[in-house]
């Protein structure tokens, strides 16, 4: 039998090789102060030696690492974040700066953190023609669950029982706005990144001081989301 002969029969184990390692990472993700290969085998539901072959595997990719008995998420993921993120802000430029000059407001992207918890701002543009604007900081934190980028992302995801209202009414919208939530004064509007139909992992929105037309800034910011989506 050749070898092309044998791939296909081989794919199947290949693909539950996969999922196994990516489940294993994601249980991780949830006990950032890690875990037992013990702990991390009734989690997963598998043998401890099925575990301890995955984390070898994971541990040379720089994907896990081992603290004493403990394992955890490995410095490759941050890697691999970063490179995620750096593609995101290359193919945001245009579109923000845009989507700043068109609303005459600060414009900006946020990403959902590794734990997804907190939404971080990752890139802010300033719209280059105004009078007053919003300054926003790149690397700004804040719970997911509020303010308009955070609320955003979360309604590009699968409903999760106990959410907000606030985040199924954006589902349905395709965009949150919020008023006062975060500071003071500021009114925020946003919508989700949603590529190739994956679960949001970020969204791209505006933030003034005072209220303005949802009307009007709304499809410019839902546009401006499905701009970068197509990007990326």
């Amino acid at each position: 039998m050749t070898p092309d002969q044998q791939g296909p029969a081989a794919s199947p184990a290949g693909s539950k090789t996969i999922d196994t390692g990516l489940r294993l990472l994601e249980i991780l993700k949830d006990h950032p102060d890690g875990l037992t290969i013990t702990e991390l085998a009734q989690l997963a539901r598998i043998h401890r030696n099925a575990v301890s072959r995955h984390l070898t595997a994971l541990g040379n990719h720089r994907l896990a690492a081992r603290v004493g008995t403990r394992y955890t998420l490995g410095l490759g993921i941050v890697e691999l974040n970063a490179a995620v993120q750096h593609r995101l802000r290359s193919a945001a430029s245009a579109a923000l700066q845009v989507l700043a000059d068109a609303c005459n407001a600060t414009a900006f992207i946020t990403v959902l953190d590794i734990d997804e918890s907190q939404a971080v701002v990752l890139t802010v543009t300033e719209p280059r023609v105004s009078q007053i604007h919003v300054g926003y900081r790149a690397g700004t934190r804040h719970p997911a669950n509020r303010g308009a980028s955070g609320i955003a992302i979360l309604a590009g995801r699968p409903p999760l029982p106990g959410e907000r209202p606030e985040i199924t009414q954006a589902r349905v919208t395709g965009y949150s706005v919020t008023s006062g939530e975060l500071q003071p004064g500021a009114w925020g509007i946003a919508a989700p990144i949603i590529a190739a139909g994956r679960p949001a992992d970020a969204s791209v929105g505006v933030v003034t001081i005072g209220m303005r037309d949802e009307n009007e800034i709304a499809p410019r910011v839902r546009l401006a989301a499905t701009e970068i989506a197509r990007l990326l």
